[in-house]
């Protein structure tokens, strides 16, 4: 049974949604075990032990987030050469952007040789002022159905050996 591993790191609490609606959606595959782990839990041995990854994380000051940073940091060595060519695909949560965060990831999976499947899925909540950007995220249907479709299309990959 093929392992689908989604890591996320979330600040505010849309990030959260958009990984658990991903992991809901793929876990209805019945062939396909789901994890999902934070950032700061998330080892090279999740890593390892996983067939595909999505990565989820929020975009600070047009950057990736520190915590997903971290992970990429503490892992990277431990899992070079070992997970190349597996599939993969991105999803960050932004104000008005998101490409900052989407760049500095797509630059780690290139590292690792991933194989992204999917195009970078940005959610926009047009935060602006710091009251608004601190504050926590309730992401609608609109934001949310994406996130499951990539899930769903990405266990749906998995189980049926396309990627």
């Amino acid at each position: 049974m093929p392992t689908l591993l989604i890591v996320f790191h979330s600040r505010t609490g849309g990030t959260a949604q958009m990984a658990e609606a991903a992991r809901a959606a793929a876990a209805g595959e019945a062939e396909v075990r789901v994890r999902l782990l934070q950032a700061a839990e998330a080892v090279p041995e999740d890593l390892l032990g996983a067939d595909g990854y999505i990565f989820a994380a929020p975009e600070n000051l047009a950057a990736l987030s520190g915590p997903m940073k971290d992970l990429f940091d503490r892992c990277y060595y431990p899992v070079l050469d070992q997970i190349e060519g597996r599939p993969y695909a991105l999803m960050v949560c932004a104000g008005t952007d998101g490409t900052g965060a989407v760049r500095q990831m797509q630059r780690n999976a290139t590292g690792w040789r991933l194989r992204a499947v999917a195009e970078p899925l940005i959610v926009l909540t047009a935060a602006q002022t710091p009251e608004a950007i601190l504050a926590p995220k309730q992401l609608g249907e609109a934001q949310l159905a994406p996130c499951r479709e990539l899930g769903a299309a990405m266990a749906a990959g998995l189980v049926l050996g396309i990627f």
